[in-house]
């Protein structure tokens, strides 16, 4: 990414405005589960502070409504949250080399389905100050989210929750169809997943959504990497073999 530390922060804050809105809106969902499992505002606006995660803090909230052990609720978010491991270890081939220790651990800590999404599309290598912008400004979204959840309850019709929970769905199409419709590829191996994932949801019902992301993220991404494998620019602005 050309630019500095600064301009790719701002221009992370821009691309973060529409994650913002869309973790608000699912975020409230996430609040009334909180509240139904007996946290207080301020708890839930910690848990999501820390956890960032839908499927990992709803899991969490069910388990604290049922009064489960510290070690279920370890593993239940533990398997919910396993397919940020394999964003993380994408991302790290994306950041420059001399990437200090710290950044790296911001952007680790704050990996998500929608940030990982806006920063693995970056052109050419990834400076971590974009991913902090976007940070900067996704973050509040999801706390706020969760806080208003909890105070407004069941206040709100259901039909209107779920209609806000649509946005961040369309923010995520937003993020995957340039580069679909840039590279047929890329445009393949969407429809593939998708393809998959719905016929594996109604397959595989007992397995967790976490668990089948992870199987086949791992899968799709080996089959595509031996079919179309990348070849890399070296330094000199020749190809290097694949």
């Amino acid at each position: 990414m050309q630019g500095t530390n600064r301009s790719c922060f701002l221009r992370g804050m821009r691309d973060g405005i529409p994650i913002n809105l869309g973790y608000f809106a699912v975020a409230f969902t996430l609040g009334i589960a909180a509240r139904q499992a007996g946290l207080t505002a301020f708890q839930a606006g910690l848990a999501s502070a820390l956890t960032n995660a839908s499927a990992g803090e709803y899991a969490a909230f069910t388990v604290i409504a049922e009064n489960g052990t510290y070690l279920t609720m370890a593993i239940m978010i533990l398997v919910a949250n396993a397919r940020y491991l394999l964003m993380s270890c994408a991302l790290t081939q994306k950041l420059p080399s001399d990437t200090p220790l710290w950044q790296r651990m911001i952007v680790g800590f704050d990996v998500t389905d929608e940030i990982f999404g806006v920063s693995i599309a970056v052109e050419g290598k990834l400076n971590s100050f974009y991913t902090f912008g976007v940070i900067t400004v996704a973050l509040p979204g999801w706390c706020l989210g969760t806080v208003f959840g909890v105070i407004m309850g069941n206040l709100l019709p259901a039909n209107l929750v779920s209609a806000l929970s649509v946005g961040l769905y369309g923010m995520f199409l937003a993020i995957i169809i340039p580069p679909a419709r840039k590279n047929r590829i890329v445009a393949l191996l969407v429809a593939v997943s998708m393809a998959l994932s719905f016929l594996t949801s109604r397959l595989f019902a007992g397995i967790s959504s976490g668990t089948k992301v992870i199987i086949l993220t791992v899968a799709i991404s080996a089959v595509a990497a031996w079919l179309w494998p990348v070849k890399e620019e070296d330094t000199d602005g020749g190809e290097k073999k694949e």
